[in-house]
């Protein structure tokens, strides 16, 4: 038995997309809203950086950006439909297309002038190190010396 998370987002921009479909209307571009796509990610913590990855199958470097702005991460990229041919119907269309944007923010121990970005077998990883002063250091415990007890106050005199 297999599981699957509901999502009545993605129900409610099946609709939209059908009823748009149906009355040959087209969206705006600046609409994203419900009908966009978020390629999943994974954010994981090292002693030394955090590391991003998110996936992207099928896409090239080229059609990845990736920006750093007022304390933010943002992916941004676009996956194209193909374009019908003459004698191909689909039968069934499940991957998701057009544009997506994800944004991240950073925490303040991330080098910002640092940051690197990979890009191989469709998934991109971009890592995030942590600043020098921000990395867990290990802190040396003295033994005290034997001190002395206090001179006794002499009450007396004062």
């Amino acid at each position: 038995m297999n599981l699957m998370r509901w999502d009545p987002y993605r129900e409610l921009a099946g609709l939209q997309d059908r009823y748009n479909r149906a009355y040959g209307r087209t969206e705006r571009e600046d609409e994203v809203g419900l009908a966009a796509w978020a390629p999943p990610v994974d954010i994981a913590e090292e002693k030394d950086k955090i590391v991003i990855t998110a996936e992207l199958p099928g896409f090239k470097e080229n059609e990845i950006e990736i920006q750093t702005e007022n304390g933010m991460l943002t992916l941004r990229g676009e996956r194209r439909f193909e374009k019908e041919s003459e004698g191909k119907n689909f039968h069934r269309v499940e991957r998701s297309y057009g544009q997506f944007v994800r944004t991240f923010s950073l925490p303040n121990n991330v080098d910002r002038e640092k940051i690197q970005a990979k890009f191989a077998d469709g998934l991109l990883r971009v890592e995030l190190p942590k600043r020098e002063d921000a990395k867990p250091r290990t802190i040396a415990i003295s033994r005290e010396s034997e001190s002395k007890e206090p001179e006794p106050i002499d009450v007396k005199t004062r």
